[in-house]
C-alpha cells in the first residue's frame, strides 16, 4: 500500500463483533475498533462508523423461548440500538450522532441528498457520525437488507476515499478457507467480475445477516464510486496496527480509475426502479441524435406505476436491461402514448411534450 492519504473513511462493524455471544453488546472487540476510530481521527482522518447489531445486541431482553418472528426481531432492534449506541459513546471523549437509515431513504433523491448533508455537516463539527439501518420500523419493501451495501451506499454518499468491512476471515479467498486448507488469500482485487463472486461463500457467522457475496456486492458498488474497499479481519488487533502503518492486513478492492458521476452513481446503485419503459430499436441510435434522449414515439410499452422524477428501467423488446433513468412523465401519460402511437391525438401529444428521458439522466447499464 501507499502511504497513507484518507481524507474520510467509512468502517462497518458486523453484528459478530458488536454482540458476538449474542447476549448483549460486548467490548471484546469494539474497544480495538474505538481505539482505531480515535487514532484516525488524531490524525486528521474523519470517521463514519455503520454499525450492525442492534437485533444480538436487544435479543437478551425477551425469553429465548419465544419465536424470533418479524415482530419480534423489530422488537429486538428497537431495544437493542440503545444499547448499542450507549456502547460505542462510552468508548469516545467526543460527541457522537445516531442516523437510522432505510433504503426508501437513501433512494428518494431528495432525502439522499439530506442525508448528504447531515452528514457533512456532523463531520465538520467533530461529531462521529454511527449509521445502521432503521431495523425497528423498515419494511421488505424499504429495507437494504444487510449493512455491507448499506455501507457502501453510505460511503458514496459521504465522497469517502475508503471503506473497510470487519469481517470474521481475513479477506476473500479463491475458495472457503473453512473448507479447504489451500485456500489463498487475494491481497489485491482489479475488478469485480462473476470469477470473484463464485469465490463467495455463505455466511460463517451464526450472528450477522450478509455473507461475502454481499461483501463483494459494496465493494462493487463503492469501488465504482471511486473508493477503495477492504474486506479485513475485525477480530484481530494487529489488522489496525497495519492499516495504520500503511499495509495491507487483507483484501483491498481497488477503485475505478474513472469513477461514475455522483448521480450516476446513485440511479445505478442505489435507486429502485419504480416501473420500465419497454424501447423500440438501438438505444444507442436514440442517445446518438442531437436531443441525445428518447421520446415517446419510440416506447412500445410501459409496466408499472411511476411519476415524474422516478427511476425507472430502460430495457429492450428482448429483455435486455438498457439503463436506469429518470421518467420525465408519469406511467399514465407513456402508457397512453403507447397504446395509442398511431391516434391522431396522440402524434400530436408527441409532438407537444418534451422527451420522455433526458440523456443527462440516464445511468448506462453493462450489457451482459
Amino acid at each position: 500500500m501507499q502511504k497513507l492519504n484518507w481524507r474520510r473513511i467509512v468502517l462497518k462493524v458486523g453484528s459478530a463483533l458488536i454482540a458476538p455471544d449474542q447476549d448483549g453488546c460486548r467490548s471484546r472487540y469494539l474497544l480495538t475498533i474505538a481505539q482505531f476510530i480515535v487514532r484516525c481521527r488524531a490524525r486528521g482522518i474523519e470517521v463514519i462508523l455503520v454499525s450492525s447489531g442492534s437485533v444480538a445486541a436487544g435479543s437478551h431482553l425477551f425469553p429465548s423461548d419465544i419465536p424470533r418472528s418479524v415482530v419480534m426481531k423489530k422488537a429486538m432492534a428497537a431495544a437493542g440500538q440503545t444499547e448499542m449506541m450507549a456502547m460505542w459513546d462510552r468508548f469516545f471523549d467526543f460527541p457522537s450522532a445516531q442516523l437510522l437509515l432505510t433504503h426508501g431513504d437513501l433512494r428518494d433523491r431528495e432525502r439522499y441528498e439530506s442525508i448528504r448533508e447531515t452528514i457533512f455537516t456532523l463531520l465538520e463539527h467533530g461529531i462521529l457520525p454511527i449509521i445502521n439501518e432503521n431495523d425497528a420500523v423498515t419494511t421488505d419493501d424499504l429495507k437494504v437488507g444487510d449493512n455491507d451495501n448499506l455501507s457502501a451506499m453510505v460511503a458514496a454518499a459521504a465522497d469517502a476515499d475508503a471503506l473497510m468491512i470487519f469481517s470474521d476471515v481475513d479477506g476473500l479467498y479463491d475458495k472457503n478457507p473453512n473448507l479447504h486448507e489451500d485456500a489463498v488469500l487475494l491481497p489485491e482485487i482489479k475488478s469485480i467480475d462473476e470469477s470473484i463472486y463464485a469465490m463467495a461463500g455463505c455466511a460463517t457467522s451464526a450472528v450477522g445477516t450478509g455473507g461475502m457475496k454481499t461483501k463483494i456486492e459494496a465493494a462493487e458498488k463503492a469501488t465504482s464510486h471511486g473508493i477503495a474497499t477492504y474486506i479485513i479481519n475485525g477480530f484481530k488487533e494487529e489488522t489496525f496496527n497495519r492499516l495504520l502503518a500503511g499495509d495491507n492486513p487483507g483484501s483491498l478492492f481497488l477503485p475505478y480509475e474513472k469513477p461514475m458521476q455522483e448521480a450516476v452513481h446513485w440511479m445505478t446503485h442505489t435507486a429502485n426502479e419504480q416501473g420500465e419503459v419497454v424501447i423500440d430499436g438501438s438505444f444507442d441510435e436514440s442517445l446518438e441524435g442531437e436531443d441525445g434522449c428518447i421520446r415517446g414515439d419510440e416506447i412500445m410499452e410501459v409496466h408499472g406505476e411511476f411519476a415524474i422524477g422516478d427511476t425507472i428501467l430502460v430495457r429492450s423488446e428482448d429483455g435486455t436491461r438498457l439503463a436506469k433513468a429518470t421518467a420525465n412523465y408519469s406511467s399514465c401519460l407513456l402508457s397512453f402514448i403507447a397504446d395509442n402511437e398511431q391516434s391522431e391525438f396522440s402524434e400530436k401529444m408527441q409532438d407537444s411534450i418534451g422527451p420522455v428521458i433526458s440523456e443527462k439522466d440516464i445511468a448506462l447499464l453493462e450489457k451482459s
